[in-house]
Parts: C-alpha cells; structure tokens; sequence
C-alpha cells in the first residue's frame, strides 16, 4: 500500500495565506520570503485567485517567470490576471523593491523552474525539451530598461488559430512600444503568405531559431515568403515541406532566386530538411552557393535530381562537416555510381547518419561504394530500405560494415529472393534468409542487431513492417 506524501510546509504555508484572506496575502507580499513566491504563485494560479496573481506579477523576485511550464489547460481569468499585473509594472516609471522581472515565458520549458521551487506535487505540463541554462542568459544578458520580453511558440494554423494566441498577438500589439514578443520555434501549418507576414510583423524575426514550413504551397507563395526568412538571421534549422511547381509556372526561375538568394542572410544556419522541393531539380547548385555556413545535417528527400545536381552537391564545401545526410526518395537508379562515391568521401570523416530509403539503389551501384562506406568510422545510423538489393549484396554489406565502430542501428530491406514472381513476400523464403543473415553475423563475431523491412521504418505505426523483431547476434564469451 502506498503512504500518501504529506504537504510541505510551504505548501501549507501557500494555502493558508490564500485561504485566510487574499487581501492578507497581497499585504504579504512586501515581506515574504523569496522561496515562497513559487508555491504561492501556483496555488493562486490554479486556485483562480485573480487579485493575488495581478499582484504578485508586479513583486515578482525572478528575472524570469515560466508560465508556460503551468498552462496545459489555461484559464482566460487567471492569464488575464498575469497581463494585467505587468500593465501595472510597465506602466509603472520606478519598480517596486523586489521586482526583477523581465521576461515572460509561456513556452512549455519552466518545469525545472516549479520542481526546483514548488517539488514533486507542482501541477506542471510535461516537456519534451528545457531550454538550457546559457540560453536563458542569453535570452536576458542586455534586458531594456522599459520593456518586457515574451517568449512563445508560434505554430500559425489558419483552421485551428486558438483564441490564446489571438488574444496575446492582440494585447502585444498595443503595446508593442515596451514588449517584445520572441519566438524561438515557428511552424508554419496552413495560412496565406500574407497573414503570415501579419502576425510575424509583431515578432522579433532574429530571435527564430527554427523554421518548419509544413505547407503545400506553390512556389509564388514560397516566394513572398523568402523576405520574411531572410530576416530570420540567426535561423539555425529549416524544415520546408511540399513546394509544388506548376508545369506552367510564371516566373519560375525568379522565384526560385528570391527564395534561394535568403541563404546568403543565414549565417548560423546548421540543418536544412527540404521534403519534394521539385523546384530545385536542376537548380540545386543556386541555393548551395548560397549557403553561408557549414551545416550539420541536410535532408533532401522526395525530389528529382539531375546528375549535374548531384555533382554539385558533392563539391559543396559547406557539406565538408556533416553528420547526418538523408537524401531518401531521390531516385539514383541511373546514376553513375561514382557521384555517390565521391559524395560520400566528401563527408566520410564526420558522418554518423545516412539514410539512403527508397532511392532505386542497385547492387552493382551499392558494391561499388562499400570501400567509401567502410571508411565513414563515425557512422551510428545507416539505412537502405526499399531498395531492390540481392542476398548476395546484403551479404558483402554486413561484412563492409562490420569494421565500423559506433554503428548501432542497421536498416536493410528484405532481399528480392524473399518476393515470388508476383511480388508477394514468402514467409518461408525470408525465414531462410533471416537464418543465413544471422549465420553471417556470427561468422564475423561482432555483437549486432539489424532489422529487416518491406517498408520504410520499423518504428512506423503507418507502414506494415514484417517480422518486427530484428536479427539479433551476441557474441558468446568463454566462462
């Protein structure tokens, strides 16, 4: 049987002044002790206690005041309450003693902050990632005298733009002489270029960090909105999804520059995913000499590329120092094997990820970079689904791949003998595999695991993966 854990003594002490009297607790807070605003705080904000919050907003002891970490489930009342307490302070010309404040989070990243403060028993929203401590100091290191900074998280869904979002951009607006609203992550959902460019006039487009672009958007709409990602100076990631090119297009090759020309203001730039941008087939080598930084991963995926389009990208010196290159869904079946080969020297030295799913590879193109591939001693994830690859070349690329040190996870796909005439997968057939790969894995005596698969990945719940369980080696060692 479990024991229930007792309250803590600022709990109780929290809960006490609130439940006394809340004009009692407002008196409070000139004297009390900075350990208790946390738990206070918390008892006010989900105890609806209105008067208590506007006021402890003004006093608060903390440069920093994580609200996100609170409102999984906001309630209008108690965020009213919280704006209305910096209103008081911005309006404010000489601060109360105690107030420190100057930034107002309402990311999802101040759990730390409640937990350090609050305990266990704070009724904080789980986060996937915390902000670290050097950027928060970067984040206040030069506060303006007379101004708040407000952190969120932009995700601009025209269908689903949430009254809390409206209502924020509205108030930040008219007052947008003392706030300054920063954004470090935008996605992009579904919305018109031009509300886009509404809403991120009231943003500082240098605190974007990351950029998602998820839209199936036509390259004249991709166009309008390269001024705004231009301004996005310190942009570290970009993610550009489904940019179609009409047969007929208009401008397309000046839409094209005004988009690939904006690389030439993104110096901090380090990882770069483009999924199907079929305007760059054949045009590839515009937006490389554009890049300004060396990056450390790049995803191309879902998109033709010439030839000419692959040279270039192994002559890019900006790839020099990659770690991670996804160029799955980009057919190679005609390709000369040599542009892979020389691809792959170019990052062989720093690369840990390579996914190659669903590119048409052969396997005399496949044999013919095992030497490059065996010399990639940095590599941790390698993954071929999908191509049409033999027993026989599976079988020489688990021996290539066996000298690799750090390499932990191997995606192979299942061999063509497995598939009768009519492409149905035997089970027999590949039961028989499955025992000549492991007999391989133990022939070369290395600890391994490596999953077989007819479709992309083995983690996907949307694709049929068969025999989920991997092939399995572990090396017995004598007693």
């Amino acid at each position: 049987m479990s024991v229930r854990t007792p309250p803590r003594l600022l709990e109780l002490a929290g809960a006490s002044l609130l439940r006394d009297n809340e004009a009692s607790a407002i008196t409070a807070l000139e004297y009390l002790p900075t350990e208790l605003f946390p738990p206070l705080f918390v008892e006010a904000f989900y105890g609806r206690h209105s008067k208590t919050l506007k006021a402890m907003v003004q006093a608060w002891p903390f440069v920093r005041l994580p609200l996100g970490g609170l409102m999984h489930m906001p309630q209008e009342e108690t965020f009213q309450a919280v704006l209305d307490g910096l209103d008081v302070l911005l309006a404010q010309k000489v601060r109360p003693r105690r107030s420190k404040l100057q930034v107002l989070d309402l990311r999802n990243t101040g759990r730390n902050f409640w937990s350090v403060w609050c305990g266990a028993r704070a009724r904080v929203c789980p986060s996937p990632c915390m902000v670290s401590a050097a950027e928060d100091s970067l984040e206040t290191e030069q506060p303006l005298a007379s101004s708040l900074k407000v952190f969120i998280e932009l995700c601009l869904n025209e269908r689903t733009m949430d009254g809390f979002l409206t209502y924020l951009l509205r108030w930040a607006e008219e007052r947008k002489d003392s706030i300054h609203l920063c954004c470090k992550k935008l996605k992009i959902v579904s919305m018109p270029v031009e509300n886009i460019g509404k809403v991120l006039s009231m943003v500082q487009l240098d605190c974007i960090r990351e950029v998602d672009v998820c839209c199936s958007w036509r390259l004249p709409a991709l166009a309008g909105f390269a001024p705004l990602l231009g301004r996005m100076t310190r942009v570290q990631c970009l993610l550009l999804s489904h940019v179609h090119v009409s047969a007929f297009e208009e401008e397309e090759q000046e839409h094209v520059v005004q988009f690939t020309s904006q690389f030439l203001k993104l110096h901090h730039l380090r990882v770069l995913y483009m999924e199907s941008p079929s305007f760059l087939e054949g045009r590839l080598d515009q937006m490389l000499r554009c890049l300004m930084s060396p990056l450390d991963n790049l995803a191309i995926t879902n998109c033709l590329l010439t030839e000419l389009d692959l040279t270039h990208l192994s002559k890019c010196q900006n790839i020099s120092q990659l770690k991670a290159l996804d160029l799955s869904g980009v057919s190679l079946t005609n390709f000369s094997p040599e542009l892979l080969q020389v691809l792959l020297e170019k990052v062989a030295a720093t690369l840990r990820e390579l996914d190659l799913n669903k590119c048409g590879i052969t396997g005399p193109q496949l044999e013919s970079i095992l030497p490059t591939l065996s010399r990639c001693s940095q590599l941790s994830y390698f993954s071929v689904l999908g191509n049409p690859l033999s027993m026989a070349v599976m079988g020489k690329l688990l021996r290539c791949m066996a000298g690799l040190p750090r390499l932990s996870q191997e995606l192979y796909p299942v061999p063509q003998e497995s598939y009768s005439s009519h492409g149905v997968l035997h089970p027999g057939r590949l039961a028989q595999f499955r025992a000549d790969l492991l007999e391989i894995l133990r022939v070369l005596g290395r600890p391994r695991t490596i999953w077989i698969s007819a479709s992309p990945c083995p983690h996907c719940g949307d694709n049929t993966f068969y025999h989920a369980e991997p092939i399995v080696y572990r090396c017995s060692t004598p007693a």
